[in-house]
This record gives C-alpha cells, sequence and structure tokens, in this order.
C-alpha cells in the first residue's frame, strides 16, 4: 500500500516517514510540505533522514492524489478536514492523529466514513490504546467510591489543552461510571474552591520542555490510590501505531475505525 504523509518536514513527519519505510506492507508514495516551503523537490527520505528513496517532496496534495492510497494526517483541525475533503473526491483513505478537533469537525468525520474508511484516534500508540482497554475495567470495578484525576505533560510547543489522549481518558472513565464528561470534568483549580464534588473528573495540564507524551489517570479514596500511567519517550511510537492503522485498512468498507478496531480489542 502507496501511503501519504503530509507535513514531512515536521518533527512528526519525519517519523512517520520512517515509520513507512520500516513496514514490509508499506511504500512512501508522497510526502506533503507546507505551500511556501523551500524544501518542496527535496528527496523526502532525504528529508527524514533515511537515505534517498526517490519520492519527492510536494506542496499540492491534489498533484499527487494518484500516487498513494492512505494519507497519514497529524496537521491541524482546518488543513485535516480540507485534506478529508479530498480524499472523500478521490475514494482515499485516511490516518487521523490530529487532536483538537471540535464537534462539527467531528462529524464531517462520521460523514465523509460514509463514503471512505477513515481511523480516527486521538492516540495511535499501541500501549495507551491497551490503558484504555484496562481502564475501563478499572474504573467499573472501583465505582463511585473513588475520586478521578487525569494529569497529563507534554512538550512546550502543543498547542492544545488538555490533550486529545487526555480527555479519551476521561471519556473511557465517564462511560464506564456512567457520568456525562461535560457535566462532571473540571479543567484546573485556582481559589476558594470548596470541598470536591462526588463525581468530578478533574484535569491537569502540563506543559514543559521537550517531553513527548505523559499521562496518567489517579483513582483515590481515604486509605488508597490506584495510578494507571502511560509514558512516550519516541514519537515512533505514534508513528508505528498509524503504519499499523494504515496496513489494516487494506480492503475495508467504508466506515469510522478507531485503533480499539485495528487492534482487535473491541
Amino acid at each position: 500500500m502507496r501511503i501519504a504523509v503530509i507535513g514531512a518536514a515536521g518533527r512528526m513527519g519525519k517519523v512517520l516517514i520512517e515509520a513507512v519505510q520500516l513496514h514490509p506492507q508499506l511504500s512512501l508514495g508522497a510526502a506533503l510540505v507546507s505551500q511556501n516551503s523551500s524544501l518542496c523537490e527535496v528527496d523526502a527520505g532525504e528529508l527524514a533522514g533515511v537515505g534517498k528513496i526517490a519520492v519527492y517532496c510536494s506542496n499540492s496534495l491534489a498533484a499527487v492524489v494518484d500516487d498513494f492510497d492512505v494519507l497519514i494526517d497529524f496537521t491541524t483541525p482546518e488543513l485535516t478536514m480540507a485534506n478529508l475533503e479530498l480524499c472523500v473526491a478521490n475514494n482515499k483513505a485516511i490516518v487521523i492523529g490530529t487532536t483538537g478537533l471540535n464537534e462539527q469537525q467531528k462529524a464531517q468525520l462520521l460523514g465523509a466514513s460514509k463514503e471512505i474508511p477513515v481511523i480516527f484516534a486521538s492516540n495511535m500508540s499501541v500501549g495507551m490504546n491497551l490503558c484504555f482497554k484496562v481502564l475501563d475495567t478499572i474504573a467499573r470495578t472501583l465505582g463511585d467510591d473513588y475520586d478521578v484525576e487525569i494529569i497529563e505533560t507534554h512538550h512546550r510547543h502543543k498547542v492544545d489543552a488538555p490533550s486529545g489522549t487526555a480527555i479519551s481518558l476521561g471519556e473511557v472513565v465517564a462511560n464506564a461510571l456512567d457520568r456525562n464528561l461535560k457535566e462532571h470534568a473540571v479543567y484546573g483549580r485556582e481559589g476558594i474552591i470548596g470541598p470536591r464534588p462526588k463525581k468530578q473528573i478533574g484535569f491537569e495540564t502540563i506543559r514543559a520542555g521537550d517531553v513527548v507524551g505523559d499521562h496518567t489517570v489517579l483513582f483515590a479514596n481515604e486509605g488508597e490510590r490506584i495510578e494507571l500511567t502511560h509514558k512516550a519517550s519516541s514519537r515512533m511510537t505514534f508513528a508505528k501505531g498509524a503504519t499499523r492503522a494504515a496496513a489494516w485498512l487494506k480492503d475495508k468498507q467504508p466506515g469510522l475505525y478507531d485503533m480499539q478496531d485495528v487492534l482487535g480489542l473491541k
């Protein structure tokens, strides 16, 4: 299967190109850089540090639409939506790791999935998706007697907060405990806030240095604490998950899938 990587000059884009080259069922078909980038026509393999591969960077997805079967997109919500429209128009599958999508954009994903295969996940890490599965069991078992806090740390360049993964962790807990996350979530605390409401789900966000991504879900009651922690030390963790997802899409029918589907955890 031929893969297109958008944002090829970025930190994640370079790692994605490397991951595609390492995957036995995939090959790089296209690499996209920004409209005004000086890297247009540069060999994508050299850009990613994996050697020449004779795939040259382009600044137009439409211009290379015949060169790929699946697009991997870890960019911004606005750009992802534009790329999604192009994939629908040209019957191309897409793997989306972009975070920070609003409800309207998520509705667009659902609409597009009626036409093409779409994989959308807030976190492509295999380990984190196992955590999602385990977290559901923990929350259901502990019930309402335990306070729940979600702590996440990312590098200083991350623009959305809390992270998409942290929100997904909160959604898993809320669903397991039959709570509405919008009603029970609190994002940071300050001042005289009073006692903690029983069903509150707290989020704490840290932005510092070059942290790739740390997430902890804390369950606590009087006399006991349980912590479920996942730490990502390399973007390759997410890139390998994304390429695994892209390979899984082969011969799949249109639909909206996630990493739980890819890993057979549903």
